[in-house]
């Protein structure tokens, strides 16, 4: 219940700016993690069925699975450019999502910053307006704004942490993918 009494006195005390910046920040971290979640799971799934669909190429298969990116080719009709544009657009479904999470990283401290500013700024105006300037007034005002900031390098993390994790987890497909492109081409040369 203690908790929820100094929860509850933060917000009755705070500014607008201030609960919009926090409200603000917390979208951001409800967006890193479904962005991490969804993708993650997405590209799992993905890496491990290219990763059968090249393990039969290998044993000498000659069609592709249907759920493969390069379904459309046969050996027949394969052609570099055609396995690139193939490429690119997995590259590009891959790594989708790492946008967000990159402006989320960025700009997740700065959003925390101005809601300190501004915290920060409230709290010296009304200090001229009157109030006693005191270590003992002063302190826990300057103590309270600096939760913006917190929370701001809190989300940060996180979304900086899960760009890393997608990336490295779309890297890993596109070598599996670029893999089976290179040994289509190969196949097509032998026939």
């Amino acid at each position: 219940m203690a908790g929820i009494d100094i929860f509850l006195n933060y917000f009755s005390r705070s500014s607008f700016v201030t609960i919009f910046v926090l409200l603000w920040l917390s979208i951001y971290l409800v967006v890193s993690f479904t962005i991490l979640f969804s993708r993650m799971a997405g590209l799992s799934a993905k890496q491990s069925k290219e990763q059968s669909t090249l393990e039969s190429l290998l044993m000498g298969a000659k069609n592709l699975p249907n759920d493969s990116v390069f379904k459309k080719c046969t050996i027949s009709n394969v052609s570099k450019e055609k396995l690139n544009i193939y490429l690119s657009m997995a590259e590009k479904n891959a790594t989708s999502g790492l946008v967000w999470l990159s402006i989320i990283a960025s700009t997740s401290p700065f959003i925390g910053l101005f809601g300190t500013v501004i915290s920060i700024l409230e709290t010296f105006s009304g200090l001229g307006s009157g109030s006693s300037a005191s270590l003992n007034v002063i302190a826990p005002a300057i103590s309270e704004a600096l939760v913006a900031t917190g929370a701001g390098i809190f989300v940060a993390i996180p979304a900086y942490t899960f760009n890393l994790l997608i990336k490295r987890k779309a890297y890993e497909l596109m070598g599996i993918l670029q893999r089976q492109a290179d040994l289509l081409i190969a196949m097509k040369d032998e026939f």
